[in-house]
């Protein structure tokens, strides 16, 4: 029955659309089952009932196919008929009725009343950024700065009027701020004050230049600092002692973040981005150096290439000094050492880790500098000719710290898919923290990739040895003394980051808890030697390793409502919303601005959140017991032969998954059976569990450690190089990656019949250096289309120096690398956080026991299925469908 209606209806569509031959094509090819004939059916009434012969400006017959996106026609199963009946639906009575109604002239003139609005908005916006680019460019002038620097004089008794003058205008300033933050407002004159800050915040977004950053500065600052004030003097439960408690929990940790956004505000408005010092021309008032690479328990496989690239330097060969320092008494990096031409240092004790090491070995030595690299830090060929200017330019000048470059993914970059997409956790600090951090000369020493001159290390004591951040400890150590530090923020060396989940959290739990040592026993708000601003940049760094405990108040605090019906924020849910939202989105426009290149908004929340728990304990321990704890040394080179879950520490984030899955289940009952005048405030809490939910999410994702089988780390890469046949002809090729191992290429040109490549058939590589080219032997491991698998043979000793010069240590390499990374789309990297906080489940689900899968997919299923009967939105900017 169903097939004889719809050949009649075939036929009416064909007297209808006599020109869409293809429609029969499709129609003949329909399904024969029973469902399917009926689904056509319903489809061809429906059409020759209701339908024109356009919807939405697509035709009528085209939308059996390309109007239900969810239905296989092929294909039917059960409930596609649900499926198609609200999809049909959706078609007549939305879709098609909201192009009725907006008709091609409303579109038209509602477009243009919007450009009209747009451009009477941004007439004084386009002014005052002229305004604003003019007013930086005057206030950045060379020739300004240099005549108003010649123009100050020399007895300071003269400045007493301009001082005055200043300290004036910043109490107008302070006293004018005050009151911006601390005026009561009613709900309208807040939404008007809102809506204000929020406009000029979309202004000054739009403008190019450091100025707009520092007005986006000031109106997050402002936002943030009404919030704070009200916090504290309207939302707290005075009535109720457990809500006033646990308030007061939550009040001190959003103080904590509070004082964190503006100590990061101060200390990156205005990075410095240096540039190198060029050397003088007559090399022999050039100093000399000593190279020391501090190694304990890496394989000899780590340490060799850092051991050639620094070999391969750039530096007067009789003025370099290569030392490998052995904490692990290895004969056979004894033998290495002897084999390269580098020097050996094996001290009899332990005592000190790092510090101690490279203490040891400073006695053993007498150059006038040092340079430091971790074992698996591969120096570039132009490390010294771009690093050392800076010392022969000020004699105060203890300390240039480089940053540190990782060409392996972290486990952050591994589990969660994002390597060389989204910038690494790392990328923050030595992007723009240390390049802030240089503005006010407070570098910070970083243990590696970094020259020190030797007298003022000296003069410290050498290598901090009272905390396990030795590293910062002495850079605050030569800071109190008057030398100056300098950032170079051209990534010279190149590294291997850490492999496990595990051994990252324990390399940051040993910076957490050297930072919240030094703040105890070497606090850099009291002594002396210190400038105020050097003394906030280091207190920021300190108390960013604080944050352990507030994340993890932030990531229960809902529950405190939904759970203990305790008001700890005694306000409506409107004013808190007024409030707050204010607040932390002005912090996050603000902060992509600035971060945008180095780290994405939202990332951070997820990163804090996995290391929250674990950084919590040892930096409150510090702070009472600063002596405890022991230096461990983080792990480089290792290997993950299968993927599984780390159950270990993903623990404490499955407790609070649990905990915050107990608090949405009550807040759904409070919504349909509490009372009526909780319900905006159940809301709120709710969706504040649901993107707690979410970040845990993360957390939980990145616990899914990835199979890491390579032992050598591939870097991706597109240089120019030849092939050599035995026969002496020369291919052009592109090399795609490479290794310490070998490099893959893809052959420009290629042609299977003239260039036939077989398994271990041995090739040569030319490579090409500044105006020099090597030539490596290789053997092919592997051909298809083309591309090349290489493994290189066995190498001298100057044939591996010369290949670690042309791959590892091209300074070239690693510049692009950071400069790839797009701009930050706040609500795009939100999108993905949240996207990765629920794959953070499928991965969980993945790895539980059977037991736990069968009670989970019942629900899963239920949720998937009803999300497939969702009505789907069809283009109506689509004309011709070609491939429907």
């Amino acid at each position: 029955m169903f097939s004889c209606l719809n050949l009649i209806f075939k036929t009416w569509i064909v007297s209808q659309f006599a020109a869409q031959k293809t429609f029969i094509e499709e129609a003949e090819g329909a399904p024969a089952s029973w469902l399917g004939e009926l689904v056509l059916a319903i489809w061809f009434t429906t059409a020759f009932l209701f339908l024109k012969p356009t919807i939405a400006g697509v035709p009528s017959w085209k939308l059996l196919f390309i109007g239900y996106p969810q239905i296989n026609f092929a294909r039917p199963v059960l409930f596609d008929l649900i499926r198609f009946v609200i999809q049909t639906s959706w078609l007549l009575l939305f879709q098609q009725q909201t192009k009725h109604v907006l008709s091609t002239r409303i579109h038209q003139v509602f477009n243009i009343t919007v450009k009209r609005i747009k451009s009477a908005f941004y007439l004084p916006l386009n002014t005052l950024s002229l305004g604003v680019q003019w007013l930086e460019a005057w206030a950045t002038k060379p020739s300004r700065l240099k005549s108003s620097t010649q123009a100050m004089p020399s007895k300071p008794q003269v400045k007493r009027p301009h001082n005055l003058l200043n300290y004036t205008l910043f109490f107008l300033v302070a006293v004018l701020a005050f009151l911006c933050f601390t005026v009561p407002f009613n709900f309208n004159a807040q939404i008007i004050f809102v809506c204000l800050l929020w406009a000029l915040a979309m202004m000054f977004r739009r403008m190019p230049g450091r100025f707009p950053t520092v007005l986006l500065i000031i109106l997050s600052v402002t936002a943030s600092c009404r919030y704070i004030w009200w916090r504290y003097t309207s939302t707290l439960n005075w009535d109720d002692p457990l809500a006033l408690f646990l308030g007061g929990i939550l009040l001190m940790a959003e103080t904590y973040a509070w004082i964190v956004l503006l100590l990061g505000y101060f200390q990156n408005i205005w990075p410095l981005n240096r540039k190198p010092v060029a050397l003088p021309v007559d090399q022999t008032t050039w100093p000399e150096i000593d190279i020391m690479i501090p190694s304990y328990n890496e394989g000899l496989d780590v340490v060799r290439a850092t051991v050639y690239a620094s070999l391969g330097v750039d530096w007067p060969k009789d003025k370099l000094n290569i030392y490998i320092l052995d904490d692990g008494k290895r004969d056979d990096f004894r033998d290495f050492a002897k084999e390269a031409g580098v020097n050996y240092i094996r001290r009899p004790t332990n005592e000190h880790a790092k510090a101690g090491n490279i203490n040891y070995a400073l006695a053993q030595t007498k150059s006038e500098f040092v340079a430091i690299f971790d074992c698996d830090h591969i120096p570039t060929r132009a490390f010294f000719q771009l690093a050392m200017g800076f010392f022969l330019k000020d004699p105060k000048m203890s300390l240039v710290q480089t940053p540190h470059h990782f060409f392996s993914p972290d486990p952050f970059e591994r589990n969660l898919a994002s390597f060389r997409d989204i910038p690494n956790e790392g990328n923050l600090f030595y992007g723009l923290i240390q390049d802030g951090n240089d503005m006010w000369d407070a570098t910070f020493f970083c243990g590696s990739c970094a020259i020190l001159r030797r007298a003022p290390l000296e003069e410290v004591g050498g290598i901090a040895v009272e905390t396990v951040t030795e590293d910062a400890h002495t850079s605050l150590r030569l800071h109190r003394l008057g030398y100056h530090s300098a950032y170079l923020k051209q990534p010279l060396s190149a590294g291997l980051a850490t492999e496990t989940l595990s051994a990252h959290i324990g390399q940051r739990i040993r910076w957490a808890r050297g930072m919240a040592q030094i703040f105890r026993l070497d606090n850099p708000l009291t002594g002396s030697g210190l400038k105020w601003q050097q003394r906030l940049c280091y207190v920021n760094a300190m108390l960013h390793f604080l944050s352990g405990i507030p994340r993890i108040i932030f990531l229960i605090a809902p529950l405190t409502f939904l759970l203990l019906h305790s008001y700890v924020i005694s306000a409506p849910a409107f004013a808190i919303i007024l409030y707050a939202l204010p607040h932390m989105v002005h912090a996050s426009v603000t902060n992509s601005r600035i971060q945008g290149k180095y780290r994405y908004s939202f990332w951070g929340e997820v990163y804090e959140t996995v290391l929250a728990w674990y950084i919590a304990k040892p930096t409150t321990v510090a702070l009472f017991a600063p002596h405890k704890g022991n230096f461990n040394v983080t792990a480089k080179g290792g290997l993950i032969d299968k993927s599984y879950f780390d159950w270990v520490f993903s623990l404490p984030y499955l407790t609070l998954v649990i905990m915050n899955i107990i608090g949405l289940g009550f807040g759904v009952y409070r919504i349909g059976w509490g009372p009526d005048d909780e319900i905006g405030t159940v809301i709120v809490n709710i969706l504040w569990t649901i993107y707690n939910l979410l970040i845990l999410g993360g957390a939980v994702a990145v616990a899914a450690e990835e199979k890491q089988v390579r032992k050598d780390h591939r870097v991706a890469v597109a240089l120019p190089m030849s092939v050599r046949l035995h026969s002496g002809h020369l291919l052009r090729a592109v090399m795609q990656d490479f290794s310490l191992g070998g490099i893959r290429v893809k052959l420009e040109g290629y042609d299977e019949q003239n260039h036939l490549f077989l398994p271990n058939q041995e090739l040569e590589i030319i490579l090409h250096r500044s105006d020099q080219q090597f030539v490596f032997p290789t053997i092919v491991t592997y051909a298809q289309d083309g591309i090349l698998g290489l493994q290189l043979a066995p190498l001298s000793n100057q044939q591996q120096v010369d290949y670690v010069q042309c791959t590892f240590a091209r300074a070239d390499t690693w510049t692009k690398w950071q400069q790839s990374y797009e701009a930050d789309k706040p609500l795009a990297s939100l999108s993905r956080v949240l996207r990765v906080g629920a794959s953070g489940y499928q991965q969980l689900l993945r790895h539980s026991p059977t037991p736990v899968k069968a009670c989970v997919r019942p629900i899963l299923f239920f949720c998937e299925f009803t999300w497939s009967l969702r009505p789907r939105h069809i283009s109506t900017r689509v004309s011709n469908h070609a491939n429907f």
